[in-house]
């Protein structure tokens, strides 16, 4: 089958591979009607990730049509239409029973390497290294799904490809960093970063009661959507971000921080930007939390900071004493999708949602290595791309 594969920094191949198989009574192999580049891919075709493999097979958001069911899978049956949360998860584990299935405590065949960086293991992952469990991807033709039983979701008829998934990632992941945010209506919520999490942290911050958006961005089409979606705009290279919500804010702050930007916000964004970079470079650091530290600074006192953008490792200069001493509260998590999946799909059932809104580039897995570059580089207006695998 043909799948986009991993060879290195920004080394995105196309290329035929073998064909997934039944490996466990759980399982099943699902044909890909449509999967995703995400901006965390960008992650891996950056190269800071750590344990990726050469020939690694890509992709977190995917979708498609069941072909082959494990033999104790009692779920699914061939021709099922589902969509396939990121986050593989057993079920049956302490976590998973309590609705935090992005901690499963099985799912992980590595989990001893995750806890070398991390102390504990999260779930495996689709797509993204040996430390998340070395699982193939969904930028494919075929994919295998463990735990099948447990995460793909049955898509009811009437609803396209394109409106549901998201499903699988980015619409969960925006939804939940507004819901962090704990908003009872009125609220005034800055977001960090406009790509496609972001422009869903938005759209779900006004689901959910906000009052007001400030979306910080510097590319103008994403600004342009953002607005579009009812949010106030803030051009980080053309403003002084924290001046400026200040004085939208009467000098109060934002009631909620979300950094939807994670480990690579733009260089030039500010010295410490630039100072994070030369770390990374040069083996100093492992992330560059710039957006974190603004957004520390720029929340109201006992606010929020919603963090869902992606880190890796250790955060340098993060200012805590800016937090302790104004009461902020801290919320992150790799998003549990099977807990938000199901709620989310019935606003979309009920037209209160067409997540479809964020898609820009349509594509083939053939024009996955190309679109790849596109999207890392922010050139042609490129904010979500969609592939078709069989057209």
């Amino acid at each position: 089958m043909k799948a986009l594969t991993w060879h290195g920094k920004s080394d995105i191949r196309c290329e035929s591979v073998p064909d997934p198989k039944i490996q466990d009574g759980r399982d099943a192999i699902i044909k890909v009607t449509a999967c995703a580049i995400c901006g965390s891919d960008l992650h891996l075709f950056d190269g800071i990730m750590p344990t990726m493999e050469k020939g690694d097979v890509l992709g977190h958001e995917t979708m498609g049509e069941v072909v082959e069911v494990g033999k104790d899978n009692s779920k699914l049956k061939v021709g099922d239409r589902v969509v396939v949360p990121f986050t593989i998860a057993c079920g049956e584990c302490f976590f998973c029973k309590n609705g935090f299935y992005s901690g499963c405590e099985r799912s992980n065949p590595n989990a001893k390497e995750a806890e070398k960086m991390w102390g504990h293991s999260p779930a495996g992952l689709f797509g993204y290294s040996h430390m998340l469990g070395g699982f193939a991807g969904g930028q494919a033709e075929y994919m295998r799904v463990p735990y099948a039983d447990v995460g793909p979701y049955k898509v009811p008829e009437g609803l396209t490809d394109e409106q549901v998934l998201f499903l699988s990632d980015i619409f969960p992941t925006g939804y939940m960093a507004a819901e962090f945010c704990n908003l009872k209506g009125g609220e005034t919520v800055a977001v960090w970063g406009c790509g496609p999490v972001g422009q869903f942290a938005i759209k779900s911050a006004f689901l959910l009661g906000a009052e007001r958006v400030i979306a910080i961005d510097t590319v103008p089409e994403r600004l342009t959507l953002a607005m579009q979606s009812g949010a106030i705009t803030l051009d980080f290279m053309k403003e002084d971000v924290y001046e400026r919500i200040q004085q939208l804010t009467q000098g109060r702050g934002a009631d909620a921080c979300i950094d939807a930007v994670g480990t690579e916000p733009d260089t030039m964004a500010s010295k410490d930007s630039v100072i994070d970079r030369i770390k990374v470079a040069t083996f100093m650091g492992t992330d560059r939390p710039h957006v974190l530290r603004q957004a520390i600074q720029c929340c109201r006192n006992f606010g929020t900071v919603s963090i869902v953008g992606v880190y890796g490792g250790v955060l340098d200069n993060i200012p805590m004493g800016s937090a302790i001493n104004r009461g902020l509260t801290f919320r992150m998590a790799q998003t549990p999708v099977q807990h938000y999946l199901p709620k989310l799909l019935q606003r979309i059932e009920k037209g209160e949602i067409d997540p479809s809104f964020v898609i820009t580039h349509r594509a083939t897995l053939e024009e996955g290595p190309d679109l790849y570059k596109t999207f890392r580089a922010k050139q042609d207006g490129c904010i979500k791309v969609v592939m078709k695998p069989f057209g």
